[in-house]
């Protein structure tokens, strides 16, 4: 059994019944609580019923592909920190940018090794039951940052950032003026044993500089990025 959380529930959307058989089978032994949907939009009314922590998620399907649906749930309140996994055949860089560029917090290429799929949820969990126990609310350089609610605050205006957005924020302000590398920042936000491209970073960084301003985070050329304090 996972000991990172107990209560983590988790919605497959694939219209390949084995795939779904074969990830309902292992997780449910493994304690998750599991649903599934057979396209993008069943995913989304499903959703809205089981309040997912996770959405295993495939990208080609009939009715209403993937990223679509990914790009729909992150416009909700209630899914702008659910953890969204992304399962495909198609292993070309392009597909993993539109992924991510939809929210996608992961991306997992088919044939699906449930044991890799295991370590990843079981990261998650790790990652999210540690923020729990961080610093709830940063205040610097005119941002309020509360992560009891993933909001940040800008004077009275309140900005809410899908969670890998927030966390990248949040993390590089707890630390401000240091800068970081793509790679340290891969690691620390997504974790060492998920594989994502260094492109994902600049492209998070892109979206939460559209949201919260285009000065607080900079670009340090050749090397990453910092929270700028100057």
């Amino acid at each position: 059994m996972q000991t990172a959380s107990t209560n983590y529930k988790i919605l497959i959307v694939d219209d390949e019944p084995d795939i779904v058989e074969l990830l309902h089978y292992n997780l449910t032994v493994e304690g998750y609580e599991v649903a599934q949907a057979e396209n993008g939009r069943k995913a989304i009314e499903m959703a809205q019923a089981f309040k997912p922590d996770v959405i295993l998620m495939d990208v080609m399907m009939p009715v209403l592909d993937g990223i679509a649906a990914c790009r729909e749930l992150r416009k909700m309140p209630d899914f702008k920190q659910t953890h969204i996994i992304f399962l495909t055949a198609r292993a070309e860089e392009f597909s993993e940018v539109a992924a991510f560029d939809a929210g996608a917090d992961d991306f997992i290429t088919k044939p699906i090794k449930p044991r890799a799929l295991l370590s990843r949820l079981a990261a998650f969990a790790r990652r999210d039951d540690q923020q729990k126990e961080q610093e709830q609310v940063i205040t610097i350089a005119g941002l309020k940052i509360d992560r009891t609610s993933f909001a940040v605050y800008k004077g009275e205006q309140k900005i809410v950032l899908p969670k890998k957005e927030f966390e990248l924020l949040a993390f590089l302000a707890t630390t401000p003026n240091k800068v970081f590398t793509r790679e340290e920042l891969l690691n620390s936000i997504w974790g060492s044993d998920v594989y994502v491209i260094p492109r994902t970073v600049d492209v998070h960084i892109r979206k939460v500089r559209e949201k919260v301003g285009e000065d607080h985070i900079r670009t340090i050329k050749g090397v990453g990025y910092k929270f700028n304090t100057d």
